[in-house]
């Protein structure tokens, strides 16, 4: 068993029917030492060979290895699905027509309730741009996506490429986006990054961009490596970077992202506008959009040769979170594709060179450090995946591996014992990437991002908060015009769950709220307009339990500057309701 641990100084670091048989189907391999982590495993399987039509599925496991439930999807995994403290799951898909074809495509993106209602259902595919891979939800509520960005071939020799490998007569560089959920299908890109604002070239002096490569690590030279294939009998495309994984760390506000083209990953800086992350200076690192660290091929950037090479082909980039072992340290899967050593995968932990101002120290002239990972880990050989794949480090200290080609997820110590081992049936398909959450997970606190306009708003309570005042929930408010109304309207200080309420705010505004998740409640209305709210998730009327037949039809009103008359209830938002008479409506 191949395990190899180095002794880093960290002088640098800042801190550290069907169904059923599916389910009888399932084969698990494991063992229950006291080190395991008990809590639940999220991952989507799919491939290639699913039957047109067939659905999808994406498990939650436990400890035991028993499925705790199942979400069915209409389109397959593009990466990994991502769980929420409230039991909901994020998760990329496969449009059904996608604009750009290869490996990883997908498309669309789906948050879903734990009963299966979808809260918000998102596309990004169209001619200019197509997602693929992976996201990463961010603490704010937005989402980070990686894209292809479409060039023509045009295009890509006026910025001093040489040479376009593919029939498709295209380049497609990658770009990463912020998206802030809009309603039911719709986003509002905050932030984006361009791998094309970044290029580096030293093949025309006439055209832009024109430098010694090896005097830039920060750029990426437009010419290494292949652009596209003509699939080889399958579909030709014109992907070259091909990025892989996202990870955002909030603490640095960095972004750090895998292509296993280069065979590198990079760092970037998230504090910038758009305009800068466009640019080459501003932000915290005074950077722009450039790259602050990369890690992986030297030769990538002229300052290595091939014996220099660290990865063969990666995945599932990430950082150590905070609290465990080797927190702020950098974990990835090498697949081993290509690789002078043989072919099999393993499992990296870098301790990156971060100095006290958030940025990456490099010696002039040098590759970026450290000459080796702090930990690798491949079980004696033992494993291989020649596509996709991931490693997370869980809360106990223990690793999970996703072996994406045979369906294989396991847990192992950093001493190198695998603790649990589970394998999903069948012969055919991947697992792109797991994750595992601890027991506690589900019962934690949830932070809502909700926006609010200048000027007047109804509101109301999204989630089980202990001693709600206008202060506390919304802060930034307007003193003193919080407003009920039970026939007629009142002033009120605190907030009940699941009565309405108007609010002032000077100016638009966006309020993060925190506390437990309200699933379900009973509202008693009255005779006439009463002014309600909803739950923790979105609630559309025609799922709102009315044994009496109270709610008079089309007498909903949602307020956004004027009133409009609405079939979905979000949370924190208030709403305008007219009953036939007193009774219990339950909002779920």
């Amino acid at each position: 068993m191949k395990i190899i641990f180095q002794s880093v100084q960290a002088t640098y670091n800042l801190h550290r029917g069907f169904m059923w048989l599916l389910l009888f189907c399932i084969s698990l391999i494991f063992s229950q030492p006291d080190s395991l982590l008990q809590g639940y495993t999220l991952f989507s399987p799919g491939g290639p060979t699913q039957n047109p039509g067939d659905p999808f599925y994406t498990f939650l496991l436990n400890t035991e290895g028993e499925t705790e439930h199942i979400w069915e999807n209409e389109c397959g995994p593009a990466s990994m699905p991502y769980l929420f403290p409230d039991s909901s799951i994020l998760r990329p898909c496969r449009v059904s027509e996608p604009t750009m074809i290869n490996g990883g495509v997908g498309g669309r993106l789906q948050h879903i309730t734990w009963d299966g209602t979808v809260l918000w259902d998102f596309v990004l595919s169209n001619e200019a741009y197509q997602h693929h891979h992976d996201i990463q939800p961010l603490p704010n509520g937005n989402v980070l996506l990686i894209a292809w960005e479409k060039k023509t071939a045009e295009e890509a020799y006026a910025m001093g490429r040489l040479e376009i490998n593919n029939p498709l007569n295209e380049f497609w560089a990658d770009a990463i986006f912020e998206v802030q959920p809009d309603g039911l299908n719709g986003g509002i890109v905050v932030w984006e990054w361009h791998v094309w604002d970044h290029l580096i070239q030293d093949t025309g002096t006439e055209l832009p961009n024109y430098g010694v490569i090896a005097e830039h690590p920060e750029l990426i030279n437009i010419n290494y490596t292949t652009v596209g294939s003509d699939g080889g009998g399958g579909q030709p495309h014109g992907d070259w970077m091909h990025l892989n994984s996202v990870d955002y760390n909030e603490e640095l506000d960095q972004i750090i992202f895998s292509s296993p083209r280069m065979n590198e990953f990079y760092i970037i800086d998230h504090s910038t506008t758009t305009e800068e992350a466009a640019d080459h200076t501003g932000g915290n690192s005074g950077k722009g959009g450039d790259f602050l660290y990369r890690w992986g091929n030297s030769r990538v950037y002229n300052r290595g040769t091939q014996e220099d090479q660290q990865i063969f082909v990666i995945h599932g980039v990430n950082w150590v979170r905070q609290g465990l072992p080797g927190y702020g340290n950098i974990l990835y899967y090498v697949n081993g594709n290509n690789s002078f050593q043989g072919q099999f995968s393993s499992v990296e932990e870098l301790s990156p060179p971060l100095n006290n101002e958030g940025l990456y120290d490099i010696i002039p002239g040098q590759a970026f450090g450290p000459e080796s990972p702090v930990w690798i880990f491949d079980d004696n050989q033992g494993f291989h995946s020649q596509m996709q794949s991931g490693v997370f480090r869980l809360q106990n200290g223990n690793t999970l591996v996703t072996v994406a080609q045979h369906r294989r997820i396991f847990e192992v110590t950093l001493d190198g014992d695998i603790l649990w081992d589970y394998t999903h049936p069948g012969t055919e398909g991947i697992i792109p990437r797991a994750q595992k959450y601890g027991a506690d997970y589900l019962s934690g606190s949830v932070s809502l991002n909700i926006a609010y306009f200048g000027g007047w708003n109804l509101v109301g309570l999204p989630l089980n908060i202990s001693a709600p005042t206008q202060n506390t929930v919304f802060p930034g408010s307007v003193e003193e015009t919080l407003f009920g109304y039970d026939g007629t309207y009142y002033s009120a200080v605190s907030l009940n769950s699941g009565s309405g309420y108007w609010l002032m705010f000077d100016e638009e505004i966006n309020i993060q709220i925190t506390g437990t998740s309200m699933n379900s409640i009973e509202i008693q209305l009255f005779e006439g307009w009463n002014l309600i709210t909803g739950i923790s998730t979105t609630a559309h009327l025609e799922n709102i339990v009315d044994p009496e037949n109270l709610i008079i039809s089309g007498t909903v009103y949602g307020f956004q500057e004027s009133y409009n008359q609405i079939e979905t209830l979000y949370p924190g938002k208030g709403y305008w309701l007219k009953s036939v008479g007193d009774g219990v409506i339950i909002i779920e």
